[in-house]
């Protein structure tokens, strides 16, 4: 199986971090190939980011999968989902987002759960896509750790922490069972803040990951049967 994992901001090394996380995740004998747009913004926060990114996003899907040898399943490696409805409008192939992956894990496994994301400008969009799936009844809050994206590469330190705030503040006072956290760039602090909150701790890219390697599974086994 071959998963195409498309960052929507242009931040090489936040994308290259998505997929040694990916890598990490998926079974034996799953690849990942984790690409991202040359133009656009470095990083998104909101939906004027989101909106920027959709060019880039849809220009990197087209090139790898209206070739002759298209990927088997697809991750939108932002937690925003952006672009989801267009790129699964674009292809049959099982499509999903990080936070739909990670908002779904959370509400089969452990529910109610907060979202721990990075600045207060998300919180919208994440609202807005929780509810759109059907979750919100799942969803005790979406919270902001006020770490800006790039922050958690060059401040990994002071992101731990702000971030560890928050998911304290959520057990407290969200009376949550779990912690999804909102953005991509966290996905290597996940088992670090399980371990010291002693609560699941739910990251977007390997939920997604296994989604993939499920849905395109189900689908092969459905064309053998036929």
């Amino acid at each position: 199986m071959r998963i195409l994992i498309i960052n929507p901001n242009t931040t090489a090394s936040m994308t290259a971090a998505i997929g040694i996380a990916a890598a990490k995740a998926a079974s034996t004998g799953t690849t990942v190939l984790a690409v991202n747009p040359e133009t656009g913004p470095a990083s998104i926060q909101g939906a004027e980011d989101g909106e920027a990114a959709l060019p880039g996003l849809y220009a990197v899907f087209d090139r790898y999968m209206k070739g002759d040898d298209p990927f088997d399943a697809v991750i939108i490696a932002c937690f925003d989902d952006t672009g989801l409805g267009e790129l699964r409008a674009r292809s049959d192939v099982p499509i999903t987002g990080i936070g739909e992956a990670a908002y779904r894990l959370a509400a089969e496994t452990a529910a109610p759960f907060s979202v721990v994301t990075t600045l207060a400008v998300s919180i919208p969009v994440l609202e807005y896509n929780i509810k759109s799936y059907g979750l919100a009844a799942e969803c005790a809050r979406v919270r902001a750790s006020n770490i800006p994206v790039l922050d958690l590469e060059q401040d990994p330190e002071q992101a731990l922490a702000r971030i560890g705030a928050e998911i304290a503040a959520a057990v407290k006072i969200d009376q949550c069972r779990s912690i999804v956290l909102g953005c991509a760039g966290m996905a290597d602090m996940a088992l670090i803040l399980e371990n010291t909150y002693s609560i699941p701790v739910i990251e977007g890219v390997s939920a997604a990951v296994a989604w993939c390697e499920r849905e395109a599974n189900a689908r092969l086994a459905n064309t053998d049967k036929a």
